[in-house]
């Protein structure tokens, strides 16, 4: 099936109370896995790249990997911009076939990320393509971006930035970080119903790999509407590949550690969907 906007797919996780998994893929394999698993469970999916991913490929490239895997399966799914670092790339992403924006301007001053969010909301909204903005800071690193501490949401801040952005969805900081946790998480549930309370567009999860599936279900039990999955779809490949070369140190072939690389994100991804409650959604 072709690409999709994530405006629709969220809208109705929104009014039936599921999350949307969104799985960063860094190569051709990383895309397969998704697709595969996102067909098997009839469940909606977003495919999303960051910057950096994006240096190492083009966007293109992956504009023409998920357009060719989903194409031939009936799936449905959206390529989305995750973390867009500028208003620039944003405008590439869309001009090269990206379904969805994100731009995160979240570094920046509160009146710096409402002007740079307008902007790109702007340059979107006549192309139907939605944007997804943060506020708050997610602790962790996330391309080139590290953040030491977490600054949570402000409700009401979230309630007015969405008025004056027109954003699609909104990630918000709760209390979770990008890449594994060094200690135990403790969200900031009620923070996040009071979120949920204060404005009407789908809510966003960053930093989900490592929590447990009870704190993503509790999230999502809240108004999460996406959830966002990275680091441990990165480290699921790597280890894959490193238990094939340890147990068959003469293999050579490419596409045998890409085999193994897809059968071991496919577990994750299946699992993520799972918990998400997005299955036979599509």
């Amino acid at each position: 099936m072709p690409l999709v906007t994530t405006k629709e797919m969220l809208l109705r996780a929104q009014r039936g109370s599921y999350a949307v998994g969104a799985f960063n893929v860094e190569n051709m394999e990383m895309v397969k896995a998704v697709i595969d698993i996102a067909e098997e469970l009839e469940a909606p999916v977003i495919l999303q790249t960051t910057p950096s991913t994006v240096k190492y490929g083009n966007l293109l490239s992956f504009t023409a990997m998920v357009t060719a895997e989903a194409g031939k399966r009936q799936v449905v799914a959206a390529l989305h911009l995750d973390h867009g670092n500028s208003f620039a790339l944003a405008a590439q992403a869309l001009r090269n076939g990206y379904t969805s924006l994100m731009i995160d301007g979240s570094h920046e001053s509160f009146e710096e990320n409402i002007e740079l969010t307008r902007k790109v909301v702007e340059m979107a909204g006549p192309n139907d393509i939605p944007v997804e903005a943060e506020l708050g800071k997610v602790g962790g690193k996330e391309d080139e971006l590290t953040a030491e501490s977490d600054v949570y949401t402000d409700p009401e801040q979230a309630r007015e930035f969405v008025e004056r952005t027109g954003i699609d969805s909104l990630a918000v900081a709760i209390g979770t970080a990008h890449g594994f946790y060094k200690e135990t998480p403790v969200l900031d549930q009620d923070r996040l119903r009071e979120i949920r309370n204060r404005v009407t567009v789908p809510l966003v999860l960053h930093g989900a790999s490592g929590l447990s599936d009870q704190e993503v279900r509790g999230c999502i039990q809240r108004g999460i509407c996406k959830v966002n999955f990275a680091t441990e779809l990165r480290v699921a490949y790597t280890d894959a590949v490193k238990k094939l070369l340890k147990e068959k140190p003469d293999v050579y072939d490419p596409k045998k550690l890409g085999e193994a690389g897809i059968e071991r994100v496919k577990q994750v991804v299946r699992n993520k969907i799972q918990v998400c409650g997005c299955t036979h959604r599509a």
